[in-house]
């Protein structure tokens, strides 16, 4: 007998995974910058939220998600005073940042993905909401806090949404059950992401370079 799952269900659990991490992420970032509660649940809603606003705006879907679902604001605003009342506890800020982006990152990108899908935006477009969402929330994040933003510096970061969403279609081209394309998407943006970060990966310049010949 085959394996099935509710995909709405694993899709609801899939965003609030990334609600939750990157609400996290804001919180600590807002924290080290010593903003106040209310400052630091702003920058946690900014970054968990943003994303999925802008791509649910540029696909035309109202209302906004988090309007009809008053659970996103719930969890954020739980999340970031719990955080709060812990922050004093970790000290690698980096290393905390660097993993709940993503596992936000691969939350968020297989959400656009199969948002974008689900309302018949081509497989490239679909890629390009995959990645908005996985990301608009973190720039945003991250210039409220006066930060270079992470995914505009030269990490593996953007492509790692571009792989996974790429094999998320590949897949489904296959005729692969939701749940195992999901899965797979969501393992390997989180995999690529974190050996990046551990190996200290970065994409190549494309720089051209004065010559040295005299």
């Amino acid at each position: 007998m085959p394996i099935t799952f509710d995909t709405n269900l694993l899709i609801y659990l899939l965003d609030m995974i990334g609600i939750i991490a990157c609400a996290i992420a804001g919180t600590t970032l807002a924290m080290y910058k010593r903003f106040d509660l209310f400052g630091c649940i702003l920058v946690s809603m900014v970054g968990a939220i943003g994303g999925g606003t802008i791509r649910d705006v540029m696909l035309d879907r109202h209302p906004l998600f988090w309007m009809i679902d008053l659970n996103y604001v719930f969890v954020i605003t739980t999340t970031s005073i719990l955080c709060q009342m812990f922050f004093h506890r970790h000290r690698d800020i980096v290393g905390i940042l660097k993993l709940f982006d993503a596992i936000g990152l691969a939350a968020f990108s297989v959400i656009g993905l199969t948002v974008a899908l689900s309302v018949g935006a081509s497989p490239l477009v679909a890629v390009m909401m995959a990645v908005l969402t996985s990301i608009a929330g973190g720039i945003m994040r991250d210039m409220i806090c006066n930060e270079i933003p992470l995914v505009l510096q030269k990490e593996i970061y953007i492509s790692a949404s571009i792989i996974g969403s790429c094999l998320y279609l590949g897949l489904g081209s296959f005729g692969v059950d939701d749940w195992i394309k999901q899965s797979v998407a969501l393992t390997s943006i989180f995999v690529i992401r974190m050996l990046a970060v551990r190996f200290d990966w970065h994409l190549p310049s494309i720089e051209l370079r004065k010559s040295t010949n005299k």
